[in-house]
């Protein structure tokens, strides 16, 4: 939790300040991300404690320069390899992602289902629904899940709607018992 909280610390004004700079940090970050799960030497010089700070600037400072990261996005992942916190670089990027999309009006969530993929018009519809209860603009991603019977689950955020039959029952069953 304490990781978490300082993540967002760091994620709210490297915002800040990319705004005020008028960089599109949130975009580098992302294509660090995927530089860095493309590589995983990459990796585990960044994250792992057996490289020294030193091979670990060295290795950032190549990347930086072969992808044209920005100053400020070398000189923040440089700050958290110094503070021996680059560990904390995949939730920052996390937070950032979450922060932007927010600003932008957008919100992610889950679709959980029993089948291997959805109707296109089902998860149009369920967009719809969110749209009007949350006021934002949703982007749902589909997932099958094994634990879920028929129906679907729907996580945005702190909201979930169940609609499973699993859960139906599980309702069923606690209105039976407290009879």
């Amino acid at each position: 939790m304490k990781q978490q909280t300082v993540a967002k610390t760091y994620a709210h004004a490297l915002l800040q300040l990319s705004d005020e700079k008028k960089i599109k940090l949130v975009d580098e970050l992302v294509t660090l991300t995927e530089i860095i799960n493309k590589a995983n030497q990459l990796e585990n010089v960044m994250f792992l404690d057996v490289f020294t700070l030193d091979e670990k600037k060295a290795v950032f400072a190549d990347v930086a320069k072969k992808a044209g990261f920005t100053e400020m996005l070398t000189g923040a992942v440089n700050y958290l390899i110094e503070e021996k916190r680059i560990g904390l670089l995949p939730l920052i990027i996390k937070e950032m992602v979450v922060l932007d999309d927010e600003r932008k009006g957008f919100i992610k969530g889950v679709v959980e289902g029993a089948e291997n993929q959805i109707d296109p018009k089902l998860i149009e519809q369920m967009k719809a629904f969110l749209k009007t209860k949350v006021g934002r603009e949703p982007t749902l991603v589909y997932q099958q899940n094994a634990n879920i019977s028929a129906g679907y689950r729907v996580t945005v955020e702190d909201l979930q709607l169940d609609a499973s039959l699993d859960y139906q029952l599980a309702q069923f069953k606690q209105s039976v018992i407290s009879e």
